[in-house]
């Protein structure tokens, strides 16, 4: 059997590519193509695709969408840090570039944030300025995405202020402990703490959880370990694109590695953070990799994902198995998008659609 091309994916740039299999490619007819493809493709097993270039999508993506969708490779997506030291320089240097948008995201989305802590962790309170009269007695907790290592401080803020300034709802975003000196479970302790005091002092009927990648793995990990320890769970989640397995498992890490410009694949910084917050610990733990835990009894669930994203499978597969168990669960996946793109710009309509469609789903299920 032939072997498979490595896909090579234009990312919004005339790049030339000048490869045989290239050329080849260029000069064969349809016809010939399907007849090699039929052959390469004839045994049961791994697919095999011709190389190709992938354009940016335009029917129903904003401008600023494609311009997203079309970008360059981020610079850190193949880091390779071998020390601590190492691995706080690029955590600190991602932070600075993330905190110096944040005053320009509270001004134009109208919102305040207050430091405080709660039971010993670190938080954010955020508020928005024009709060609905339903939300008032309604609380959101927030648990920020970054592969368990990017995001901290401040840093972690924008998708939180999103969903304050989109949605209207309070937010307390959790600023939970991460590697290189915190691995495997100080975050998901950080958050249970912060959870368990909170369902305290509020209905926990009134509450919901919501966070994007690791955020999203953690806000499913969050309701398992809620059910295991008897704890309130909340009345609605929105894990966007969780990284529900941290493992290289599912079709979307394969088929999407390369045409992801956000992850890229999951075998640069991502595989290596994994391996460093896990320390150890068995991938397929469900508080790591909650896809294998029982979602049964979890809250209606809102996820979001893009056709180019890497977690895509994630998602999917989280879908299905919350619908498996008998749970209420809506799927929002959009063109093109690589991982979390909906949230990279507040102006990007599409960001505006994906916060308004979460709140809602959050203000159907959390009552008033």
């Amino acid at each position: 059997m032939r072997r498979s091309h490595l896909a090579i994916v234009s990312i919004g740039l005339a790049w030339a590519v000048t490869t045989t299999a290239t050329h080849a490619q260029t000069t064969t007819s349809y016809d010939e193509l399907a007849k090699s493809e039929t052959a390469a493709n004839a045994e049961n097993g791994k697919r095999v695709a011709p190389q190709k270039t992938i354009g940016n999508p335009t029917d129903e993506v904003s401008p600023t969408m494609q311009a997203m969708i079309g970008a360059p490779y981020p610079p850190h997506f193949n880091a390779d840090p071998k020390t601590p030291a190492e691995w706080k320089e690029l955590i600190d240097r991602r932070a600075k570039l993330a905190i110096s948008g944040i005053p320009a995201m509270k001004e134009k989305l109208g919102v305040k944030v207050e430091e405080t802590k709660i039971a010993g962790v670190h938080c954010f309170i955020v508020t928005p300025n024009k709060m609905p009269s339903d939300n008032r007695r309604r609380l959101l907790v927030h648990v920020h995405g970054g592969g368990y290592v990017f995001g901290p401080g401040e840093a972690a803020l924008p998708e939180a202020i999103m969903m304050a300034g989109f949605g209207g709802f309070k937010v307390i975003s959790v600023d939970y402990r991460m590697p290189p000196d915190f691995p495997y479970p100080a975050a998901m302790d950080d958050a249970m703490a912060v959870w368990k005091a909170l369902t305290k002092t509020n209905d926990h009927r009134r509450m919901a959880i919501f966070g994007t990648s690791t955020g999203g793995a953690m806000t499913l990990a969050m309701v398992l370990r809620a059910k295991d320890e008897k704890l309130p769970r909340p009345a609605a989640i929105a894990p966007g694109t969780p990284w529900a397995d941290i493992d290289k498992i599912g079709d979307s890490y394969a088929d999407n590695e390369w045409v992801d410009n956000v992850l890229v694949t999951w075998d640069g910084w991502l595989g290596r953070a994994a391996k460093l917050y896990a320390n150890g610990t068995d991938l397929k733990t469900p508080y790591i990799s909650p896809i294998y835990g029982d979602f049964k009894g979890f809250p209606p669930t809102i996820l979001t994902s893009g056709t180019r994203d890497l977690f895509l499978s994630n998602t999917v597969r989280t879908h299905r198995k919350l619908r498996r168990a008998g749970v209420i669960a809506d799927l929002n996946v959009y063109e093109g998008q690589s991982h979390a793109q909906y949230q990279f710009n507040v102006d990007a309509p599409e960001t505006k659609e994906a916060f308004t469609d979460i709140a809602k789903f959050f203000d159907k299920y959390l009552e008033e």
